[in-house]
């Protein structure tokens, strides 16, 4: 069965379940849907992460907004089966013994994907050593070079322990996992009886790799100083073949996925102009992301797709039959959907939101340039709105990275917002984002708000949730948005099209637009004229939902990456 494994996918994080915390958000979320569409599809994969026995922190809010961090405590062996098989590799000239922790992932058809999670936390390892596989995205850049270590060049010799030997093509989610091409390229060396690394071994581990770029933001691309390689790695051909491994007098891991891939692709047509035009000289395709509807589609939904849509699990552009639904049942599904959230909502808050209100949703990792705050840039406009137009009710979410403090203060502005707005609009910041919170919420709201500064927003993928779920999107046009949206028809725009590199955003411009929609057009439709509301809800899930899920990206990759 091994044998018959041709795709290994390397991600630094998979998001499978709620309950393992082993996620930060986009990058893990798509990996997991990715593992989804191809178990559907019996696409022939097999998927590698590391373990994160910490997870990906426990969120405390304090009265004022800031964020505290606390471990996730998770017991392994109540979702992962460990494997017998040991593998090891050389950090500082001494060996670190791995193994690895067995999930499998079922398609709606049978076929298994297997996903192996590394782990250093062995007896035979020291203290320091059995911690590497710890935290996501913890440490300093020693703890995550050896990470990446691990993952990459420990990530192929697990694979070959597991006896898959035949493996033809190396897909690397995002540039963390792209030392797996060393390891490839001593085995190339090694088969051809050669003690250096040859062009011929260049060539063939190029033909083998496909690399996913996913972001324009500098801190995505991991660089690592060569006096910290050369500590770590002690490996001379980093040196000797610094036009692969280097830039800058720097080992870049996406230099080095972009250098060792036959296939490079950004995540919207839009992200790939853009990593055009950061990574010069480069042939980069699109493929847009998408999201896998039968784990984001909340239970009423599937229940009104499996009377109206039978066999939209296996064939997701059938939801384009959703036109054919009865308005008033896609209603009634989204109000048990929104029920629940508004319930959950109160019952953890006691915040006492309504049903009846339009509510807003916005859930995103808090970082600066995905701009949460944009919604308060006038909170006496916001008051105006609320009074004039409509009763309106926000609800956020979000996890800052631990060492990210700009993110931090950007969930203090809206706690200080939350107090400023207390008698016209309530909002809500809900702790500890994680996929069942995103599902509660992607399916419970009446509209997705999404403001990043372009062209900073490679993709997203919340607002194609929404989307399966019925629910608009009012959002900036970046990313994936530029594609799905159809005015009035989909959902909304925010602001104009079309800016360039380096340009930010005009904030109050795009706060302007925002507070336009709202209260001109958005506001009116969702009280004054249900019937044409619930139209942009069902060409949201018709137009969009059949288009941006996994199953259509999963066969774009199959056709343009994997089999070609």
């Amino acid at each position: 069965m091994n044998n018959q494994r041709s795709i290994a996918y390397f991600s630094m994080e998979i998001g499978l379940e709620a309950s393992i915390p082993t996620y930060s958000g986009g990058l893990g979320v798509l990996a997991g849907d990715t593992i989804r569409a191809a178990a559907d599809l019996n696409v022939p994969m097999v998927a590698v992460t590391l373990l994160h026995r910490k997870g990906y922190f426990y969120q405390r809010l304090d009265a004022n907004g800031w964020q505290r961090e606390e471990p996730v405590e998770w017991v392994v062996e109540d979702f992962l089966e460990e494997m017998p098989q040991r593998t090891s590799v050389t950090l500082e000239g001494r060996t670190v013994q791995l193994r690895s922790w067995r999930y499998e992932v079922n398609g709606v058809g049978g076929f298994k994907v297997p996903v192996y999670f590394l782990d250093t936390d062995l007896p035979e390892n020291s203290e320091w050593d059995r911690t590497l596989t710890h935290f996501l995205y913890g440490g300093d850049q020693y703890y995550r070079l050896c990470q990446e270590v691990i993952l990459g060049i420990g990530g192929v010799r697990m694979l070959r322990a597991l006896g898959y030997k035949n493996i033809e093509r190396f897909h690397m989610n995002e540039g963390h996992a792209s030392l797996l091409t060393l390891e490839l390229l001593d085995e190339e060396a090694k088969k051809a009886g050669g003690k250096s690394i040859t062009q011929e071994d260049i060539e063939a581990v190029r033909a083998k790799c496909v690399f996913t770029t996913h972001t324009p933001v500098p801190a995505g691309h991991d660089k690592f100083p060569l006096k910290l390689v050369d500590q770590v790695l002690g490996r001379r051909e980093v040196f000797d073949m610094k036009e692969i491994f280097c830039c800058d007098d720097l080992l870049n891991m996406t230099y080095l996925a972009l250098n060792l891939s036959h296939y490079i692709n950004g995540v919207a047509k839009k992200h790939a102009e853009v990593s055009k035009l950061m990574f010069a000289g480069y042939t980069i395709d699109a493929i847009t992301n998408g999201v896998h509807i039968a784990t984001w589609a909340a239970k009423p939904f599937q229940e009104l797709y499996d009377r109206y849509i039978p066999g939209w699990r296996q064939d997701n552009f059938s939801l384009r039959y959703a036109l054919s639904i009865p308005k008033q049942e896609i209603w009634e599904a989204h109000t048990r959907a929104k029920k629940r959230l508004i319930f959950y909502v109160n019952r953890e808050t006691n915040i006492g939101m309504d049903v009846d209100v339009l509510t807003i949703g916005f859930a995103r990792r808090a970082t600066l340039y995905k701009r949460g705050d944009l919604l308060f840039q006038d909170i006496e406009r916001l008051k105006s709105i609320s009074l004039k137009a409509g009763l309106f009710q926000v609800i956020y979410a979000g996890k800052a990275h631990p060492q990210d403090q700009g993110g931090k203060e950007l969930i203090r502005r809206i706690f200080q917002a939350k107090e400023a707005l207390r008698r016209d609009v309530k909002v809500v910041y809900l702790e500890n984002y994680d996929m069942e919170l995103g599902k509660m919420m992607t399916s419970g709201v009446d509209l997705w708000l999404n403001t990043p500064q372009p062209p900073l927003e490679a993709s997203g993928t919340s607002g194609m949730k929404a989307a399966i779920n019925g629910i608009p999107s009012l959002s900036v046009l970046d990313g994936w948005w530029i594609e799905g949206y159809i005015e009035g028809i989909t959902g909304w725009s925010i602001g104009e099209n079309g800016r360039g590199m380096g340009e930010s955003g005009d904030r109050s411009q795009d706060a302007s637009s925002l507070y336009d929609k709202l209260e001109r057009v958005i506001i009116p439709l969702f009280y004054h004229d249900r019937d044409r509301f619930l139209d942009v809800m069902r060409h949201s899930i018709a137009l969009n939902g059949s288009f941006f899920n996994t199953h259509r990206m999963m066969q774009e990759y199959v056709l343009k990456a994997y089999f070609r």
